[in-house]
């Protein structure tokens, strides 16, 4: 590794002593090298390739609370130098210099290097993709158009902090996404499904994360709404799917436990540890640590192992998600959640796989008990107010609930609400947690970093659904 970013340790504590050398309390160096390439096929042509490579370094100074941070692609020494420089102005009180010996982190193992996308060749990628792209075409005559991409990275990464911390990482990903057009006269509807994760092109050979399974899935979906009729409007029971519905959770919950917002007080939940703030139904929690999933890291962007952290159990909340500064400040432990996008930013806290624990409902017995309301099974873009939780979701695949059966598809749906709101109206959750596959990135501050959510089936007393009033 260090011969790939061609900088030697006894170099990295040169940049950090030139870091540190205002006065700052800690310096840290994060070196980046990635590959990435993307292909897509549309109208059964390949209409767009691409590959790239991103190398740098990101230089952190932190005094108290306080972030000085530089970034350079070019990793000539006295470039970096340069870097390290413009990032301890954030001090003014330059004195004695301490490094701490190196001292390698330990580290998780939670993804495999097996058969990484970005080392097979072209026409691998091509024929997954067209696989995909024919099970949708010949799912339903009314599929008219299929779109199916595939993206890969393979992020390399290298640490040292002022505190001796030092490690190294391979971080792989792929996605694979298909977009469906139906149409039935003057009808028209779409439809969508993506598989994925920190894995290898291997995964697209395992039971129902097949090419053909996820061209399926979106035609599908998309000749399924052909048939939508208007959403009701107003206040209704609804009920959240397993596995997609989690945005709902990670958007309009999930932001108010990372701990820069609460010690800011800006968040719903500042202060309110140890307090009930959801219905007891509700378990929350955040971990980096599941095996392959999106959201996973073996170690965080400084040092610090990643670890399952509740953040509500049976309606109390329990604690927030840290990074390094956060956690000092607050005096609390590092959560493993100090994460970035890119060598260009600092990290900062940020969610990883954030879920529902399940219940002891049956789904069925869920949906068997409303006399009437919406199941809201997948849901698309939406806009959310991180702090407060105030969102706005459309939903792409519903479907009626009438004498405790779905009926109906619906169409035109949308969710208004509070998101701590609706965690307090949970009334019942099942036993069916099922994680997403599909490529979820989170954006905060400028920054987009990958994610997985998950959910069970839930009943919510209450949400205002934007439809047609009858």
């Amino acid at each position: 590794m260090e011969a790939l970013f061609g900088v030697t340790k006894e170099k990295m504590r040169e940049l950090m002593s030139v870091a540190i050398s205002n006065g700052a309390d800690h310096a840290d160096l994060y070196f980046e090298y990635k590959i990435s390439s993307y292909l897509k096929l549309e109208d059964d042509i390949i209409k767009d390739v691409s590959h790239g490579i991103v190398m740098g370094l990101g230089v952190r100074a932190v005094k108290g609370d306080q972030v000085g941070y530089a970034h350079t692609d070019d990793l000539n020494f006295d470039k970096m130098k340069d870097a390290a420089k413009a990032a301890s102005f954030i001090a003014n009180n330059p004195g004695k210099v301490n490094i701490a010996a190196i001292n390698a982190c330990k580290k998780l193992d939670l993804y495999s290097l097996d058969k990484l996308s970005v080392d097979c060749k072209l026409d691998q990628k091509i024929q997954l993709i067209n696989q995909a792209n024919d099970a949708a075409k010949k799912y339903n005559s009314k599929i008219t158009k299929a779109t199916v991409t595939i993206s890969d990275e393979m992020k390399q990464i290298m640490y040292m902090d002022s505190e001796g911390k030092y490690f190294t990482d391979v971080q792989p990903m792929v996605m694979m996404r298909a977009r469906t057009i139906a149409e039935d006269g003057d009808k028209r509807q779409g439809g969508y499904s993506a598989r994925g994760g920190r894995v290898g092109l291997n995964f697209y050979r395992e039971p129902d994360n097949r090419p053909e399974d996820i061209g399926i899935e979106a035609a599908q979906i998309a000749v399924t709404n052909l048939d939508a009729v208007p959403a009701p409007a107003g206040p209704q029971v609804v009920v959240l799917g397993p596995s997609e519905s989690g945005v709902l959770l990670h958007e309009a919950v999930g932001h108010g436990f990372e701990a820069d917002f609460n010690r800011k007080g800006l968040s719903n939940y500042a202060n309110k540890v140890g307090e009930k703030v959801a219905s007891e139904h509700c378990t929350i929690i955040d971990s980096g640590t599941i095996p392959n999933l999106r959201g996973s890291i073996n170690i965080d962007d400084e040092g610090n192992l990643p670890t399952e952290s509740v953040l509500i159990e049976n309606g109390i909340l329990r604690g927030y998600m840290h990074d390094s500064i956060s956690a000092k400040v607050m005096k609390a432990k590092p959560t493993g959640n100090g994460r970035r996008q890119s060598y260009n930013f600092p990290p900062i806290p940020r969610m990883t796989n954030t879920y529902m624990r399940g219940g002891n409902n049956d789904p069925e017995e869920i949906i068997k008990s409303i006399k009437y309301g919406v199941y809201a099974k997948r849901f698309g873009g939406g806009q959310v107010d991180i702090t407060k939780g105030d969102f706005t979701f459309g939903v792409y695949e519903a479907y009626l609930i009438e004498d405790g059966k779905l009926t109906a598809p619906l169409k035109d749906v949308a969710l208004i609400g509070n998101g701590p709101e609706v965690m307090r109206n949970v009334t019942m959750v099942g036993n069916d947690p099922t994680f997403s596959k599909g490529g979820w990135l989170c954006g905060k501050n400028g920054q987009r970093v990958q994610v997985t959510l998950g959910i069970p089936t839930v009943k919510v007393s209450e949400i205002t659904v934007g439809g047609t009033k009858a």
